[in-house]
């Protein structure tokens, strides 16, 4: 037996109904809509309603108009109550709600196309946007449509994707459309805040590879591009998560600006350690992607000359960062340590996760082709307590992050820390 939400207080002078847009596209899923409508009307929810032309070819817009809080709008043009109807729906929307989104609306949408009054609108909000896949499974396998996908979620799109079993034509298979209670019940957790499974976490990112001087000239560094850790970052904030990200690269490795990640740029390992320090109490993670030298130097105050004949270099240990922040951290927080290895990789990766008393251990072979610093692709072991490996194929370091993200709010979910 389903529910449906709990009705919200109706409008008073103190409470205004969140504004959503509800978006219908061209497929046969877009019978269920009316339900969904139905059930955000109950629940306190001021509806507009879009459908696409392709939409009127199984719902009917009197039916929407009906039981929406406005009539319902097909069209850009000819709205003499409205003369700019995407720019009012957008701009007033707090949510805009896609149910179905088809293979086509996603396609347009990420390719910025607005080509009628559903994509136009898309284009001219602010408001978060989830879109509900369905379709059938051939073309949700679609590597077209995982990579149009992949651009919005990029973008800070939400997608609720879809169920396995009954499809149209009696096949059966990925691309079914969550039940109506499943998507509302998505509606009011974002209206109350979520942006994903990382939602209200604070996140602590470190990236790059430190620079020890050596004279005010030279320094010893690593090969580290700081990209991964970066990716980090980004899918964190994607994932609704507040992001502080200590990095050596920031110069080098450009920042999506529509992300709001609180940046602190570091060069050496002792910088390094105290930001991470500083910044460790106030989060729930810390993900050390950055790789932190293993010693210093006393640096020359001057330029060193070759004419003076070689340099003696007396290298002192680092502060061991992730073992200090694993001996730190208090209940519920979780310490995330990386391990880039050339050889012996689960064993070493293993060795790591109980020396240094860490939750999760990343491991990678940067001796292996594509998965080396600086590469845009990685492959991974994840080690967590058990020990537990789960080893991540080949893909992008934004792929990479997806799992490694995903991963750590399991950790959350299973309170291992």
């Amino acid at each position: 037996m389903t529910s449906t939400p709990s009705p919200m207080p109706c409008a008073t002078p103190n409470h205004v109904p969140p504004r959503i847009v509800l978006g219908v596209s061209g497929g046969i899923a877009a019978y269920k809509s009316v339900e969904i409508l139905r059930r955000m009307r109950d629940a306190g929810y001021f509806v507009s309603p879009i459908l696409t032309p392709d939409a009127t070819r199984f719902v009917g817009a009197v039916t929407f108009s009906a039981l929406a809080s406005e009539p319902a709008r097909v069209s850009l043009y000819g709205d003499p109550t409205t003369p700019i109807p995407h720019t009012y729906l957008g701009q007033n929307a707090d949510l805009i709600v896609v149910v179905p989104a088809t293979a086509h609306l996603i396609a347009r949408y990420a390719m910025g196309l607005g080509d009628d009054l559903l994509t136009a609108t898309l284009l001219a909000a602010r408001a978060p946007v989830l879109l509900c896949p369905a379709m059938h499974t051939e073309m949700w396998e679609q590597p077209s449509v995982q990579e149009n996908l992949a651009t919005l979620r990029r973008r800070g799109v939400m997608v609720l994707e879809p169920e396995v079993g009954r499809l149209a034509g009696g096949d059966e298979g990925a691309g079914r459309l969550p039940e109506p209670e499943v998507i509302v019940t998505m509606v009011q957790r974002i209206l109350e805040g979520y942006r994903g499974i990382l939602s209200g976490r604070r996140v602590l990112v470190s990236a790059g590879g430190t620079h020890e001087a050596i004279d005010p000239v030279r320094v010893v560094t690593n090969r580290s591009s700081g990209h991964q850790g970066h990716a980090l970052a980004e899918v964190a904030a994607r994932l609704g998560a507040h992001v502080t990200l200590v990095s050596t690269a920031t110069r080098e490795v450009a920042l999506d600006v529509r992300r709001v990640i609180r940046v602190i740029h570091v060069e050496s390992a002792a910088q390094m350690a105290r930001a991470m320090f500083d910044n460790f109490a106030s989060c729930d993670v810390a993900i050390m992607a950055a790789a932190v030298a293993d010693f210093t130097f006393d640096a020359a105050p001057k330029k060193l000359k070759k004419e003076k004949g070689l340099p003696v270099l007396t290298p002192v240990a680092t502060t061991d960062i992730v073992s200090e922040l694993a001996a730190r951290r208090t209940g519920g927080q979780i310490v995330v340590a990386f391990a880039a290895e050339t050889e012996d990789l689960e064993a070493r990766a293993i060795d790591k996760l109980e020396r240094k008393g860490v939750d999760l251990v990343v491991a990678n072979d940067v001796s292996q082709p594509l998965t080396g610093f600086a590469s845009p692709t990685n492959e991974v072991l994840l080690v967590s307590r058990g020990p537990l490996v789960e080893r991540i194929s080949l893909r992008s370091k934004e792929g990479i992050s997806e799992k490694i993200l995903t991963k750590v709010a399991s950790l959350f979910n299973q309170g291992v820390a």
